[in-house]
């Protein structure tokens, strides 16, 4: 007898035959319908892998067994001239019968899944909807794509000004720039209905641009062209581009033959234009290099054309990220800020990104001076901006802004999330949304829109460095140097970034590898704020008494700006200082020396960067002033705080010191074991200088408080190995 007739005979193909039949069936019903059921991931793969690996045993078994009326019975048991067709025929109706109720159940689910999805989809998207995708440079010259980008951002800015047309928002397009995604997929992500794509041909002075409008569901193409032009001839190109589309949309979709004047509000200068595009490009990621690269752009442009609004308004917003990177000083910057959105807005006196710009630096400016009202109402003018034009993300930013100085946190939440659902991949928005998450405390949503936020744009160096402070909340130095290291080198130019992280290693006492980042310091911006930090810092940590105190006295005599406490710092050391060596009234004189006006709590006008470091002088004046004065300064300082919505209890560590300042130690210990002694050690790496002072005595002889300040000190032992360790290890590898 051949193989191949005993398998027969074994019924073994029918076996084979029914398992892979009934498995794949119930394979298909499972894997549908477990991740409806909230089911794990790995469920789906758990089903898949156990019908595979069954397989082989399945046919090993019906070898050596038979199923039959009586029972399973082994192969030599059966008698296969009364059993043989018999049981066949029930294997192959059992087959038959479970494959078309399987069969049935899977489509009714898929029918009923793919009903409430389409169903879900329909109701979600509208059909007035569209997304521009970037046009595809097919330029040989591979910096035309700045050129290609710009084009679909004009067309984004002209068909957004088609009434009742929803537009996908540009940085959410421009995410699945060169991403092998099919056009539906891309439509579901972005809620549109419609697709339009293209691509750009630059040689020489000519272009060739294709554009196509695409309807998401089935792939129809609505309208196609092809335009040759020269590269003068780019603005009209533009125009008819957007004036086609914008027609075949009013026609199929918004039901109006009219077509729609579209303004492009861009300039007529090709050569000022690509500078534009190319500054918007170098703008993107936020750095010191691509903010100083985009300025000159941006001049450049309007040295050719003084009329190009659009090149000035994005000038405004240059000068306002150099001014939060540390790249300008605050009185140049928003001098600057001020000069040019004024312009901007004698030609166009409602555009919004000017208007809420110029609204903002105003009020900075104000504040900055001793107006201690200019902010009081920022945001409400702001709020008015972004609901008459929601779709501007500047205007949404600086509102996050002011709700932040009010000490309206919560506020900031809705403001970002509006955004994102109009701009869902835009990785500024991620990133603004994760340090609202920061400053509300909650941290594991901040590390998920910071990381979101790389992921969308991994060349911005600010998102690697509140990913390191995070880590360093969590007691990880590893992972706070590892992450400004990738800082740095996304953004070399910027002298902070440095400065961050040899503050951070001078405080651990590790000299040697600090003094590695400070001469990086040193050589890019030696008189900036963090340069005269760390020469104090540095002095410190050699046990440098005469040196930290000169450094710390050359700041105050240079009137450096606050930036990072580089100034509050300075004069908090000298203060601490002089109390402890007994010299409180000779400080005293002497600061008061350089400015009178640094230590006034009672001044109807003072600078913002004098009233926000006075709190720092109560170490001194508990010692030199009476009781009752020392509080009644103290309720100044604390009434001036409320109005910026500020709570001290809100921040456990000054919440300690204002106890002890009134005398209540039995609170302030308790606050303190509660509230900052449960953290890591990473967060207070000055506790000794914070302890030693006078009046946190009462609060060290608590033996609670000193086996905290032991685990502390154990905690910093091991920080320390495991930072010099890591440097170690990076030396060995390069």
């Amino acid at each position: 007898m051949s193989l191949v007739v005993e398998l027969r005979r074994r019924n073994v193909f029918r076996v084979a035959a029914a398992y892979l039949v009934v498995g794949w069936l119930l394979t298909e019903v499972l894997t549908t319908i477990l991740p409806t059921l909230g089911a794990p991931d790995w469920a789906s793969r758990a089903v898949i892998l156990t019908f595979a690996f069954g397989f082989i045993p399945a046919v090993v078994l019906s070898w050596f067994f038979e199923v039959t009326p009586e029972g399973i019975k082994r192969d030599h048991e059966v008698d296969h001239d009364h059993h043989e067709s018999r049981s066949a025929s029930k294997l192959d109706q059992a087959t038959i019968g479970t494959a078309i109720v399987l069969i049935i159940i899977v489509g009714l689910f898929s029918a009923q899944y793919t009903a409430d999805e389409t169903t879900a989809l329909d109701q979600a998207i509208s059909e007035t909807s569209v997304a521009v995708l970037p046009f595809v440079n097919m330029s040989d010259d591979k910096d035309n794509e700045y050129f290609s980008d710009g084009l679909t951002e004009t067309l984004l800015h002209m068909l957004a000004q088609i009434p009742d047309l929803k537009v996908a928002a540009r940085t959410s397009s421009f995410a699945f720039k060169g991403k092998s995604l099919s056009i539906q997929e891309i439509a579901r992500a972005l809620e549109v209905a419609h697709v339009l794509e293209g691509s750009v041909q630059r040689v020489g002075d000519r272009v060739r641009v294709t554009a196509q409008l695409i309807r998401a569901n089935d792939g129809f193409h609505v309208w196609s062209q092809v335009y040759d032009r020269t590269l003068d001839d780019i603005f009209e190109i533009q125009d008819e581009i957007a004036g086609e589309v914008g027609h075949a949309l009013s026609q199929s979709l918004l039901g109006t033959g009219n077509e729609t004047l579209l303004a492009g509000g861009m300039t007529m200068d090709a050569d000022a234009y690509d500078l534009y595009l190319q500054a918007r490009k170098e703008q993107a990621t936020f750095s010191y290099g691509g903010l100083q690269a985009a300025e000159d752009l941006l001049k450049g442009a309007l040295l050719i054309d003084p009329d190009f609004t659009a090149a000035k308004t994005e000038l405004a917003t240059s000068y306002l990220l150099q001014l939060e990177t540390g790249l300008m000083d605050q009185p140049t910057a928003l001098a600057e800020i001020i000069a040019i959105t004024d312009q901007v807005l004698a030609d166009e006196p409602d555009e919004p990104v000017a208007n809420a710009t110029s609204i903002y630096a105003k009020a900075l400016s104000l504040a900055a001076q001793g107006d201690e009202a200019a902010l009081s109402d920022l945001a409400q003018e702001l709020e008015a901006i972004v609901a008459s034009a929601p779709e501007a993300l500047q205007p949404r930013i600086l509102l996050v802004r002011a709700y932040t100085y009010s000490a309206q946190l919560e506020e900031c939440l809705p403001v970002l999330h509006g955004a994102l659902s109009l701009d869902p991949f835009n990785p500024a928005l991620h990133f603004e949304l994760g340090r609202s998450y920061m400053a509300l405390e909650r941290l594991d949503e901040a590390r998920a829109s910071f990381e979101k936020s790389l992921e969308l744009e991994p060349a911005q160096p600010n998102a690697y460095t509140y990913l390191g402070t995070l880590d360093l909340q969590e007691g990880d130095g590893i992972g706070f140097v590892s992450n400004n290291i990738k800082a740095i080198s996304v953004d070399p130019k910027d002298h902070e970034l440095p400065g961050i992280l040899a503050a951070f290693l001078y405080q651990l006492g590790l000299v040697e590898e600090a003094d590695d980042f400070r001469d990086r310091v040193l050589t890019l911006a030696p008189t900036s704020e963090i340069a005269y930090q760390l020469e104090m810092l540095r002095a410190i940590s050699l046990g440098d008494d005469v040196g930290s105190v000169a450094a710390a006295r050359r700041a105050i005599e240079d009137d450096i700006s606050d930036r990072r406490f580089a100034f509050g710092g300075a004069l908090q050391y000298l203060l601490r200082r002089a109390v402890r060596e007994e010299r409180v009234d000779e400080e005293l004189a002497w600061i008061n020396e350089q400015s009178p006006d640094m230590l006034d709590i009672d001044a109807t006008r003072v600078s913002q960067k004098y009233r926000a470091v006075q709190g720092v002088a109560f170490t001194a004046w508990t010692h030199t002033l009476e009781p009752a004065e020392v509080q009644r300064r103290l309720d100044v300082l604390l009434d001036f705080a409320a109005t910026r919505g500020f709570d001290p209890q809100d921040n456990p560590g000054f919440y300690v010191n204002v106890l002890l300042i009134r005398g209540d130690s039995e609170k302030a210990t308790e606050v303190a074991l509660e509230s900052v002694l449960t953290d890591s050690v990473a967060k207070h790496l000055n506790w000794r200088e914070t302890f030693a002072q006078p009046q946190y005595a009462a609060l060290a002889e608590d033996p609670r408080v000193r086996d905290a300040l032991a685990r502390w000190e154990e905690e910093e032992a091991a920080l320390r190995g495991s930072v010099q360790s890591y440097f170690a290890d990076l030396r060995a590898s390069t």
